[in-house]
Order: C-alpha cells, then structure tokens, then sequence
C-alpha cells in the first residue's frame, strides 16, 4: 500500500469536493414512472412537515435550536421516502439514482448542523462570559428604606405546597365540580386588590371528561388568600377555552405558536385582572448573546383565557404603561435567578469564576415571594461559592420590571433557618415553609409558618438573619411577635460590641390605660401615654415595676432607637 501524503493537501481537498458534488457514482437506473414518484415523496415530505409541525410546534426562528432539529428531519425525510418509492433499496442502479437526487439534501442538512455548532460556540460561556454577567444590573439597596416594615395583615402564611392543598379540598367540596375537574398545580402568586393571592385554574379531570365538557369550557377558577387562607371559587359566565389542559387547537401552547409563529416564549402564567377576568401572560424571549445565548424578555403576549383573543406589547410599555399595572408575573423566578448567577459568577470574567473566584456568588437554594409598592419581587439569598452554609446576602428581583437589589448582610441560609424553627418544635414533627423575608424594628428577619402533616398551619416562628441565634416559635402571630422582641432586647443587651450596639431612647409620659395578656405562659403589660395612639408592651420577667402600675402614674420607658415609633405596640426594655 502506497504510504498517505499529507503534503498533497489541495489534491486532497480536490478529491473530496469532488466526490460530494459529482453528478454519477456508478451506474444510474431512472425508475419507471419516475416523476410520478418524485411527485408522491414531495407530497409525503409536505405531509410529514404538516403534521410535526402540529404536535411539534417548532418556533421558526434561527435563534431557537429546536427549529434545526424540526428542519434537518423534513430534510431527512424525502431522500428516505425516494429510497422507498422509487425502489433503491433493492437495486444498485437506482440506488446510484436516488443518492444523486437527494445529494442537495444532504447538503442542507450539513449546513443545519454546521450552523447549530457555530452557534453554540457563539454562545458558550466560556467566550462571552462578560456578556452573560451584564443580562441583569443589581443595585445596592438600604433594606430599612426599601423595604416597609411588617405589617401581619399582608404577610402571605403559605407556601404553595399548602395552596394546592387548600385548593384540592375546596374543589372536593363542590358537588357539579366532582369528577369532571381537578384543580391545576399552576398557583400563581400576584397581588390581587393589594392582597397577596395564588390563582390557578381548573382542568379536566381526563380526556373523557374533556370530551364531554370541552363545549362549555373550564367553568370557574380559584383564589387562595395567602393571608386568611379561605379558599374562592370563582364561577365564570363563559368557560376557560383556552389553557394548557385543552387540545388540538385550543391547546394554548399552539394556539400562541399559531398566531406568533416566530416568537420564542417563556412558559405561560395564569393571572386576573383587576376585574377578575383570567389571562394568561406570555413573556416572549429573545437570545441575547450569539445565537443560542442569553434568554431575557422583550415582550409579552397576553391571551384572553376566555376569548384567545390576543396583544403582543413590548417590554418598556410593560414597565411604564399604568393600565398594565395588574401584570405581576413578566420574568420568571427561574429567569431571575438564572441570571443573577451569570452576574454573580462571571462578572469578573470566566477564569475568575474557576480559579481565583474572587467575588464570586450565587443564589442560595430556593426562593420565595414579597409583596412590595403593589408589585410581587421575588427574594433568595445569596453565598460565596465556597460556602453554602450562611448567605452574604440577599436580593429582591421586582418581577415585572426585573428592577433588582442586593443588600449585603451575613447570616443564616433560609434552609439553616428552617431547620432551627422546626428543631424549637421538634416534638411535633412540624414542617417550616420556605421562609419570607420581613422588617421587623428595620432588620431583616425570616418568617416561617409551621405546617403539620395535613399542610394545615399550627405555628408561626420569626429568625433573626443577621443574628440567627434568635429563633421564636408560637401559636399566634401576636405571641410571635412580642416574643421576638423579647429575645432581640435581651440579645442587644448582652451584646459587648460597641459597634452592633443599639443605642436606647427614654419616653416620659403619664399612664393613661392599662392592659394585661398572658403569651405563652407569660404576663405581658401594655400602657399607654396621655396623648399618645401606641402600647408599650413590657414582660413582667424583663420589669417587675410593670406590675404594679396604675392609670394617672408618670414613669419613664426605655426603647430601642431603631424601633418604629408610629407602630399600634412598641416592645419596652424596661420601666423607671
């Protein structure tokens, strides 16, 4: 054999081209009728493509990778039906035929491919990480200002494992609704009337029951209150035609991919307006960076639940267009999060992220939902890569503008947290929900609801971020909070550091009214000033003295200086 000669490259290259663009190799047989069949392949391939089209719904769109692999089969398809037909498979001669009529298709498909490969380098991290680092710009925030502090009344008690729950029950309760519809697992959180809220459709119960109510449509949707937990179902005048749960054209997902056959979307969420009548909200996407890269939002469609009815407004008339104000779910929680960590990681470019890792942060495990200025911002904490045990810090990601803040402060994970609410009870084997992110007295703290095996909530627990020794639990979020204060008061007394010291305010005043409770097995006193609205709340354990106070008496409280002076009860450390 005669020895391979790598210098002779261009004869080489010469050969290959050749032997991919020579018109005959072999012998060519023309089968018989041979524009006949050429005709049925070309109508076989039209069909083919009709029908993926259908169930595939493929975006046709260069910057959605799925269009490749849609093409790149259609392509495939006509030089198989032409082996078929045209008889190649058992014939060399015709073999030779139809390998030269579907060359170009195999050319076509090599295109797809080197395309898809160029894109995805064009893409890759590795080269673009500044890019990636720039999708989203966070702000330093001042948490005190930011964020107002806690008011109960507006502070959502449960998760969404504990919605679906209270949803499944209160559906079981209606008799028409039995059996021929179930509850959908969507629960999504917006503020609805100022009012933290999950919503989330019905579905049918399976294709049978959709066969016999598709008609009609979905009757009704439900509203968890995520502060009262009552449960409403909410009857429709004309039924939910177009959702998820439907089919063949009124399947929302190509219903949408019908009337925007372009648009690259973010999975949809169901939401109400102010007037209660049910959308969904479509966030469309655009690849940012090269060609597969970088998923950020320029855009929604919202799509009439009822109606399919359709309008397609674009991301800056989202953010400033007052009418569209009730739209809380723009940018997903895993959009957010996702490129939270594209800052976090690569903000110092990609090496950095893998050796010295000089700044390097990423979102801790989780997230949950705060209810701010009539917006829904999402709110994970933040950890250096190196340490998975205590946040940095923490972030709030407004989720219809995707305005994002990180305020720096060291503490417990949320899931550290949870496991020390739920050690405090631990004989009731009770479950914390993820926590919630409060200001209470301008600090952060976590809040948790303690939830049984039934879903249902038995008890409260509040845990310091900062000073996540502080941990409280109890039956009401009266006692949760009085007791909370209690240990903040007996921490900040004990602590020897000047610099976390919080400094103390005296209030002199005459006792113009005197209440008692007992919390927790403990008495609690409450008094207020002649001319003043607030209560003073003092432990008879933290001041003897609040025992035997009387109306008309002048005396003199003590107050931390950080404390909210216009709240219905202030906590005393003590009385003079």
């Amino acid at each position: 054999m005669d020895p391979i000669n790598f210098n002779d490259r261009s004869g080489s290259i010469k050969t290959f081209m050749q032997n991919i663009f020579s018109k005959k190799e072999g012998e060519e047989t023309v089968p018989k009728n041979s524009v006949r069949k050429n005709i049925i392949c070309i109508l076989l391939t039209v069909i083919l493509a009709a029908v993926l089209y259908y169930f595939m719904l493929p975006v046709m769109n260069f910057k959605e990778i799925k269009m490749y692999f849609y093409l790149g089969i259609v392509l495939a398809a006509y030089p198989v039906f032409l082996h078929i037909v045209s008889g190649a498979l058992l014939d060399e001669g015709k073999k030779n035929y139809a390998k030269r009529r579907t060359k170009p298709f195999v050319i076509l498909i090599f295109v797809l491919i080197l395309t898809v490969v160029g894109g995805l380098f064009s893409s890759a991290i590795f080269f673009r990480a500044k890019s990636y680092s720039k999708l989203m710009d966070v702000q330093m925030g001042d948490f005190a200002n930011d964020v107002d502090e806690i008011d109960f009344s507006s502070v959502p008690m449960l998760d969404k494992a504990s919605a679906q729950k209270l949803g499944a029950r209160q559906l079981g309760k209606l008799s028409e609704y039995v059996s021929q519809y179930e509850d959908a697992q969507y629960y999504t959180q917006i503020n609805y009337k100022n009012v933290p809220v999950r919503v989330t459709t019905l579905r049918y119960a399976n294709i049978i029951k959709w066969l016999t109510n598709v008609k009609e449509g979905i009757p009704a949707y439900m509203i968890v209150d995520m502060t009262t937990q009552e449960v409403e179902v909410v009857k429709l005048e004309e039924g939910i035609k177009y959702s998820p749960a439907e089919h063949f054209n009124r399947l929302l997902t190509r219903h949408l991919r019908f009337e925007y056959p372009t648009y690259i979307f973010d999975e949809p969420t169901f939401e109400i307006d102010d007037d209660g009548h049910p959308y969904w909200i479509c966030a469309r996407l655009d690849k940012t960076i090269g060609l597969f890269g970088g998923d950020d939002v320029i855009g929604i469609v919202i799509v009439d639940a009822v109606s399919g009815e359709t309008e397609y407004y674009d991301i800056d008339t989202v953010k400033n267009d007052e009418s569209l104000q009730w739209i809380d779910m723009v940018y997903s929680s895993n959009l957010l999060v996702e490129q939270y960590n594209y800052y976090g990681q690569y903000s110092r470019g990609f090496w950095n992220s893998v050796l010295g890792q000089k700044d390097v942060k990423i979102t801790s495990e989780g997230y949950n939902y705060l209810a701010l200025n009539n917006d829904v911002y999402m709110y994970t904490g933040v950890t250096s890569v190196t340490n998975d045990d205590s946040i940095i810090g923490f972030i709030l990601c407004n989720q219809r503008t995707k305005e994002t803040s990180f305020y720096k402060i060291s503490g417990a994970t949320e899931y550290s947290a949870m496991g020390s609410a739920e050690g405090k009870v631990q004989q009731y084997k009770y479950d914390a929900t993820f926590p919630l992110l409060l200001n209470i007295n301008n600090e952060p703290t976590f809040f948790m609801a303690l939830k049984d095996s039934e879903g249902l909530v038995k008890m409260y627990s509040l845990v310091n971020v900062s000073q996540y020794q502080i941990v409280v639990t109890a039956t009401t979020l009266e006692e949760c909070l009085v007791a909370y204060n209690n240990e903040r008061s007996k921490v900040t007394t004990d602590d020897t550091n000047e610099e976390n010291q919080i400094k103390d305010i005296q209030i002199t005043g005459v006792i113009e009214d005197i209440r008692t409770a007992v919390l927790g097995g403990e008495s609690y006193y409450y008094f207020k000033f002649v001319g003043k609205d607030s209560y003073y709340c003092i432990a008879a354990s933290s001041s003897q003295n609040a025992i035997i106070l009387n109306k008309g008496e002048t005396v003199t409280v003590t107050i931390s200086s950080n404390v909210n002076k216009d709240s219905d009860i202030i906590q005393a450390k003590s009385i003079n």
